[in-house]
């Protein structure tokens, strides 16, 4: 694709066609600048998921606000809060969880200092918007090249109805939702949210999830109008992982949708969790400066069998501070604004441990054949880690003419690992068996990271605005990457963009065209025997196009559509191909990257009548994507998998039927191949209902 002369015809185009539509009101961000600004002067590709539609689709889950974006890619193979979740490529080397993209709350981070986010405690019956910044330069993005996740939750100032919500579906689905808000005082105000989930999913082994949360909110009003809001929470998840297939077990799932004593030898993984969080928000304005600490604590523990090992982890905590302020000012003789913080976070896990499974079915050669659950056996490993990140950001946005505005800013941070432990015992992936462990081991590493971006956005008319940004970030190897090779680079991601937005009394409509230069990038290899390693790729090139259009038809009825085209390669790579004890390095230059199809597209009909019937319907297609780095094999992916809400709403009452995958297609999240060839497929969930009733006063 030749992004320097497709976009200035689409340009053309779509400003002509919508130049004389009437101005509508434009959806706010707090993402991009720190301000609350119309996404349509906003320089670079962002989307919100307003509260209208997280309702309608009946949101638990992260991936399902935010799987038809374009450039976005979330699916969960477990039907719960763990996604893949990959923007423009960044976050494809997590083997598991969320890298290399920043996930916030409310402004507080949720994602650690080496870029690993946990969606487990984040209750999404809780948030009322989400917003999704695509790509490198963000001034909230810390080691996160691939964009920002901005969940906002209603402030417990916010006027807002008390409510109840049940719902009951199939596979043992059932979920309690309740909040209420109460006026202590003129200057006191305060909110509790409570929410209980199960379910069963026994059309497969070992994929039983429930959680537990609660969120207490209280805010103050000074007498000088400033302002202070603190959070407390707490969640109790446990989630057991279901395995992967082989290609022989995954035809068998796509005949009888039922997933059951497959192969793999780890049946019994899981991921629980006890999590307590703290945070506190101050906002004071001074003259023309407004002061926004913010200061947060975390603790966590979890229980964690995955592959070989079980990680056993309970002294987990995370303290962070974020010290922002934005002063109001002019500039040109136009309206500017200029941000700056500085940022702390200190994550320190003392005498995490690891032990073999105690309970094990083996060959009579001693090979791990099969977990019989999920019980310690002897001691592995022990370690102490601490992970240390500091820096500070600023960023100006102004304007040279009432038209035309500018966006420029850069954050430097530090990043600092220093981790102990011994291994006294570790699974050795060739030959099946547990071994001895290298013994004591340490790792002591630093890296400066730098994101800088500067962007314009015109006002062709005052329904039209065209933009232009280059963007760039590091992003750093992680600790479990790094335990793999040490010699481990930060990578440099280089982001140029160009786009279209247009808001108007019937239609919203985007359009970005962009390339990302990344070099040394982080890449995922899979070895034999689900052994996965990390090397620096030379460069890589990622060019895509990406748009996003809705339409009132009518005042009932909405129509919209997404369409994303992925061109994401290999410039220069050479992957290390293990076999026995060598270790051989093969070119994969100019190939494609795994897991991302060239072509993925969504469309969605609304119909929302002022007696209280509403209905919706939303259908995606993933296009085919290659299997694995050498581009052997493609996975065909999936069309047209659709999901259907029907409801009624009347004064305080709400029911509706949401139905997930409504004509129950049998597909993979995800396929996979490794260096030896062997395939592997993740199931996505066949047809998912669910019953819910929602009573507010």
């Amino acid at each position: 694709m030749k992004l320097k002369y497709s976009i200035f015809a689409i340009l053309a185009i779509n400003a002509n066609l919508l130049a004389s539509e009437v101005v509508n009101l434009d959806q706010m961000s707090v993402t991009a600048t720190k301000i609350a600004t119309p996404t349509k002067e906003i320089s670079e590709s962002i989307a919100v998921v307003d509260e209208k539609t997280i309702e309608d689709k009946n949101i638990l889950n992260v991936q399902d606000a935010i799987q038809n974006i374009p450039g976005v890619i979330a699916a969960s193979s477990t039907n719960s809060p763990s996604p893949k979740l990959v923007i423009r490529g960044a976050g494809l080397k997590a083997a598991y969880g969320v890298r290399e993209i920043m996930v916030m709350k409310d402004g507080v981070p949720m994602t650690d200092p080496d870029s690993f986010t946990r969606f487990d405690f984040i209750d999404m019956q809780d948030v009322s918007s989400i917003e999704v910044q695509k790509g490198p330069g963000s001034i909230n993005a810390v080691n996160s090249t691939g964009g920002v996740i901005q969940l906002i939750t209603k402030s417990v100032f916010d006027e807002d109805k008390n409510r109840i919500k049940l719902g009951i579906g199939d596979d043992g689905q059932k979920n309690l939702n309740a909040k209420v808000r109460g006026k202590i005082s003129d200057n006191d105000f305060t909110s509790a949210t409570f929410s209980t989930r199960t379910i069963d999913n026994s059309w497969r082994d070992n994929n039983e999830f429930d959680t537990t949360q609660l969120s207490l909110k209280y805010g103050h009003i000074f007498k000088d109008d400033s302002t202070i809001e603190n959070e407390l929470a707490y969640t109790e998840s446990n989630l057991n992982l279901p395995a992967s297939m082989t290609k022989a077990e995954f035809e068998e799932f796509k005949k009888s949708g039922e997933q059951h004593n497959t192969s793999n030898a780890w049946q019994d993984s899981a991921r629980n969790s006890k999590i307590a969080s703290f945070n506190s928000k101050y906002e004071k304005e001074s003259g023309s400066v407004t002061y926004k600490p913010r200061v947060y604590f975390t603790h966590w523990e979890h229980y964690h069998p995955v592959t070989g090992m079980i990680n056993d982890s309970s002294d987990n905590n995370i303290f962070g501070t974020d010290l922002e302020f934005d002063y109001a000012h002019k500039m040109f003789s136009q309206d500017a604004n200029l941000v700056g913080g500085v940022t702390l976070k200190l994550d320190k896990s003392d005498d995490s441990k690891k032990y073999e499974y105690k309970d094990i079915q083996t060959s009579s050669t001693g090979r791990i054949l099969r977990t019989l659950s999920n019980n310690k056996g002897a001691l592995a490993a022990t370690e102490d880690s601490s992970t240390f990140l500091y820096g500070s950001y600023v960023k100006e946005s102004f304007k040279l003419t009432d038209k035309w505005g500018f966006d420029v800013g850069t954050r430097v941070d530090k990043l600092n690992f220093d981790i102990t432990g011994n291994e006294l015992r570790a699974y050795n992936y060739s030959t099946g068996k547990y071994g001895t462990g290298k013994g004591n081991y340490s790792l002591d590493n630093s890296f400066t990271l730098f994101s800088a971006k500067i962007g314009t956005s015109y006002a062709l008319t005052d329904t039209t605005n065209v933009y232009a940004s280059i963007a760039g970030a590091n992003q750093a190897p992680t600790t479990s990457e790094l335990e793999t090779n040490n010699d481990l680079d930060k990578s440099q991601s280089i982001n140029y963009e160009v786009g279209l937005k247009t808001r108007t009394e019937k239609s919203d409509t985007d359009i970005a065209i962009f390339e990302n230069i990344v070099k040394d990038e982080i890449i995922q290899t899979q070895q034999i025997g689900s052994n996965t390693v990390y090397d620096n790729a030379g460069q890589t090139d990622k060019q895509g196009l990406e748009f996003n259009t809705s339409y009132d038809l009518t005042n009932s009825i909405q129509i919209g559509g997404a369409y994303t085209y992925s061109k994401f390669k290999f410039d220069t790579f050479n992957e290390s191909v293990r076999s026995g004890a060598t270790t051989t390095l093969v070119s994969r230059d100019g190939n494609y990257l795994p897991f991302i199809p060239e072509n993925q597209y969504s469309v969605y009909a609304a119909y929302h009548l002022a007696s209280g019937f509403k209905t919706r319907v939303t259908a995606r297609t993933y296009g085919s994507y290659y299997m694995d780095n050498a581009n052997t094999q493609k996975y065909e992916g999936y069309d047209l998998v659709t999901d259907f809400m029907i409801g009624y709403e009347m004064k305080a009452h709400n029911i509706q039927l949401n139905v997930n995958n409504l004509f129950d297609k049998y597909y993979a999240m995800e396929a996979s191949k490794d260096t030896s060839g062997n395939e592997t497929y993740k199931a996505a969930s066949p047809r998912s209902t669910m019953l819910t009733y929602t009573y507010k006063f």
